[in-house]
């Protein structure tokens, strides 16, 4: 074994017998490193990575290949989801030098000093082809530049820590933060500039590979709804999220048998995709496909929520009370090969009546779409290619018979699937993907009215709080009993902005002074107090080549954005200054960057939409049986900008921003309020609906 072998990190854990003498990144490794005068090989990935898989069985588990490793190089294996803050480094540092995006596995070599990047690249094959040198090629010439040209590696080194630090924002050569002015401009651009890359036909944005995006869809809805006060309802905004949804939802990325989505599509239709499942991009997806229903009234939308919702209970759920991480891309070394089927094997699991619908429904009477790779070995995988009322037309059956015999099928289906050998599970549990989840469920349970889904939202809250909270102050990640690494920016923004809307869906005094403990934790280790905004790492982490400030929105909603938006509704709850003048200064740092792209920052534009017009905010002071109708009513309706919590007449322990909201002896009382200026409070529930 090497030195991984008490890791909490299934990636870890994964490459904790290779012959390779692996360390992970802490001080043993960046130590040995100095005294050896050895570079370092920094090699990041993730459990559910399939060429992560690749390379391991082709290079780090091959013994020649260590032997020139250990030789030549001090070896540190990341994995990226615990260490975002050294995979967002080495990944911006490797497109600065290989003047292209990065990806996993992501491969680096590091001068021992000072842990500067001075070659690298992402996956190396064990031969050369593709176009690329063997890695063992890779390796020996490497290390022989290293040896005899020390000093220009130094150079570029120098070089690149200097391009690293330009590439943060609030530059002095810049507008001074305090002075710049915020307009609407950058909504408006946004709006323009997605409308030019939609696809108008399949949905998403861009082509292949295809990424479901939620932020700029959730984005697209929001602007909808704003545009409908106006009398004026931006349609098409609206055609785009929707479309994307339902191309989404019958495309193969979404899983027709177990629910959920997978990362995202190989091609521009989504029919095939990568296969790894993860909780990140299934939290916001939910929320989107409940929402979508509530404005629509479409079945598919709630049908796709409630199975999405149900696969994070069955599969994704710890019993200790939060999720777990991940579902690998392979099985059986294969990837896809769980997921897939051929007419076959689906007709010795169904009946015939099944098999007649199922087979139009999901393509099994057309050409194989799927090809396993390097065995030749043609399946289906399965989409919708034909709709429920053509099929009960082809078949002269009633509509409601052919869902009854579909979805007889696929649970058929589902139950032979789960005796087939799984994809890896990656059962870490991480703070801020957590975070994503809860907050999906929490707006799917008022939203479709599952009651179950708030009480498993509640416990994985329950969790964070009694599991990662340490000594105060928030973990990244827990595992087998043990919470370690300091908190990003991710963890704190995304669990507050959790917390806001599990407090919409039941209030918890407990809740609410988490979500100020978590915001004053913002202001107090991560904001940048001189040019605005909030770093990547708390004041006290680790000292790192680079400290980021992420204001774009990428694989996951921008730190600073989702801190930002989740700050000022709290600030409006508690008319609490602090929170929002915080939020402005972070609006104000991302400004240039706001104005540059806005596609790209779509959650920093959400915070705009509501600092230049404050959303509504309603309070409700009743007994929690009187507030429960109040509660449906207005959770029946898609309004993004307006935030209802129903606090308990009992509720104790009140700030002082809603103890002044007093419960009637009798009866419910609701506050409305626009942004911290409230209206005299209303007593009946058609007043309020009227006046929102």
């Amino acid at each position: 074994m090497n030195h991984l072998a008490h890791e909490t990190s299934p990636y870890l854990l994964q490459h904790a017998d290779n012959p390779v003498d692996w360390y992970p990144w802490g001080e043993a490794a960046l130590a040995r490193a100095r005294a050896e005068n050895k570079p370092i090989l920094l090699s990041i990935g993730y459990s559910a990575c399939h060429w992560c898989h690749v390379m391991a069985h082709e290079s780090f588990e091959d013994p020649a290949t260590a032997e020139v490793m250990n030789r030549s190089f001090i070896n540190i294996k990341v994995d990226r989801e615990e260490r975002p803050d050294l995979d967002r480094i080495y990944q911006l540092a490797h497109q600065l030098i290989a003047q292209r995006g990065g990806g996993w596995p992501l491969t680096m070599f590091l001068t021992p000093a000072d842990q500067v990047p001075f070659f690298g690249g992402t996956y190396f094959p064990d031969t050369a082809k593709y176009g690329m040198p063997s890695f063992r090629q890779v390796l020996e010439r490497v290390a022989g530049y290293y040896a005899e040209h020390a000093a220009d590696v130094q150079g570029q080194a120098d070089a690149l820590r200097e391009a690293l630090a330009r590439l943060e924002p609030g530059d002095a050569a810049s507008t001074p933060v305090a002075s710049r002015t915020l307009d609407a401009r950058p909504l408006a651009s946004f709006r323009e500039m997605t409308g030019q890359q939609v696809d108008r036909e399949q949905g998403g944005f861009g082509d292949a590979p295809k990424f479901p995006h939620p932020t700029t869809i959730d984005r697209l809805l929001r602007h909808w709804r704003g545009t409908a006060h106006d009398g004026k309802p931006d349609k098409e905004a609206l055609f785009f999220a929707a479309l994307t949804l339902q191309r989404m939802a019958e495309g193969g990325i979404y899983d027709h048998l177990g629910g959920g989505f997978c990362r995202y599509s190989v091609d521009a239709s989504w029919t095939i995709p990568h296969f790894e499942k993860m909780l990140y991009d299934n939290g916001p997806l939910l929320a989107l496909y409940a929402q979508l229903f509530q404005v629509s009234g479409d079945e598919i939308f709630r049908t796709v929520a409630n199975e999405t919702a149900d696969w994070v209970l069955r599969e994704m759920g710890s019993p200790a009370g939060g999720f777990y991480s991940s579902l690998d891309a392979d099985s059986e070394g294969q990837e896809g090969r769980f997921y897939v089927w051929t007419p076959e094997q689906v007709r010795a699991v169904v009946g015939a009546d099944e098999y007649a619908v199922l087979a139009p429904r999901f393509g099994l009477d057309r050409p194989a779409n799927f090809e396993e790779p390097h065995q030749q070995v043609h399946a289906w995988h399965l989409r919708v290619y034909q709709n429920i009322q053509r099929i009960a037309k082809d078949t002269a059956q009633p509509v409601s018979t052919v869902r009854r015999l579909l979805d007889a099928g696929r649970a058929r289906l589902l139950a032979e699937r789960n005796t087939r050998v799984r994809p890896g599970l990656d059962d870490k549990i991480l703070t801020s993907w957590n975070a994503l989840m809860i907050r999906g469920l929490a707006i799917a349970a008022r939203t479709l009215g599952r009651r179950d889904l708030a009480d498993r939202a509640a416990a994985a809250v329950a969790f964070l709080r009694r599991e990662l909270l340490v000594d105060g102050r928030l973990k990244a990640t827990w595992k087998d009993g043990r919470a370690h690494l300091n908190a990003y920016l991710d963890d704190h923004a995304f669990l507050l902005d959790a917390l806001i809307e599990l407090l919409q869906t039941r209030w918890d005094g407990a809740d609410l002074a988490f979500a100020v403990q978590l915001a004053d934790g913002l202001l107090e280790h991560f904001e940048d107090r001189v040019n605005g905004g909030f770093w990547f790492t708390s004041h006290d982490h680790e000292a790192l080549l680079h400290r980021s400030k992420p204001m774009a929105d990428e694989a996951l909603p921008s730190g600073n954005g989702i801190a930002a938006f989740a700050l000022a509704r709290l600030g409006y709850l508690l008319v609490e200054p602090r929170y929002l003048d915080a939020a402005e200064r972070t609006l104000k740092a991302g400004w240039p960057a706001l104005q540059q792209y806005p596609p790209a920052h779509a959650s920093l534009l959400d915070v705009l939409d509501e600092y230049l017009d404050p959303p509504e905010l309603v309070i409700l002071r009743g007994t929690k049986q009187e507030l429960e109708p109040w509660m449906a009513t207005l959770a029946a309706a898609y309004n993004p900008r307006r935030m209802v919590f129903g606090v308990p007449a009992n509720a104790g322990g009140l700030p002082l921003a809603l103890a002044d909201k007093v419960a009637p002896a009798e009866g419910v009382l609701g506050y409305p309020c626009r942004g911290t200026a409230c209206d005299a409070p209303v007593a009946t529930l058609e007043d309020l609906v009227a006046t929102s």
